[in-house]
């Protein structure tokens, strides 16, 4: 993910996760993410993004299977710092494209919520996105857009590639 102040990569776990790992790479295949918001900051907990709208209802036009252990699936993966989740509604199966990135353990979201990677390295931007004011505001909506400029895949020894 590359954005302002710089970038972010993040490790995915398709053998934990599958479902979720495959709609993700397929989102970002499309170009989905790029030009979206992280458009929910809860201070020092977790920032969100992926949803087309900006508003925390949109998504993709479809939903998946959650892969959590709730919902009789099971993830061993657990909600820790740098951790990145789907995030969902009420309704178990109800993800689409919005996932969020825990900026300190979780351990409530835990069996919940589908985690389904991490941050690997540029932790200090989702810091920095996590440290935006938000007015207080009902969604916890960033006072200043937190923008996906560009969301795109990298090989694991390709230290060039967030260059852009």
């Amino acid at each position: 993910m590359k954005g302002r102040p710089s970038a972010m990569i993040v490790e995915l776990n398709p053998d934990i996760a599958p479902i979720t790992t495959a709609n993700f790479q397929k989102l970002v295949g499309e170009g989905f993410y790029d030009g979206l918001t992280f458009h929910r900051v809860i201070d020092q907990t977790l920032i969100q993004g992926g949803d087309p709208e900006g508003t925390g209802r949109g998504g993709p036009g479809y939903t998946i299977q959650g892969e959590f252990s709730l919902n009789g699936i099971s993830n061993v993966l657990n909600h820790e710092r740098g951790s990145i989740s789907m995030a969902r509604s009420e309704d178990y199966d109800s993800a689409g494209s919005q996932f969020f990135i825990c900026l300190k353990k979780l351990k409530d979201l835990d069996r919940e919520y589908a985690v389904f990677g991490s941050v690997i390295a540029g932790m200090e931007t989702a810091d920095a996105i996590g440290a935006v004011a938000n007015s207080g505001s009902p969604n916890n909506r960033p006072d200043r857009r937190q923008v996906m400029e560009r969301v795109f895949f990298v090989e694991p020894d390709d230290s060039g590639a967030t260059d852009g």
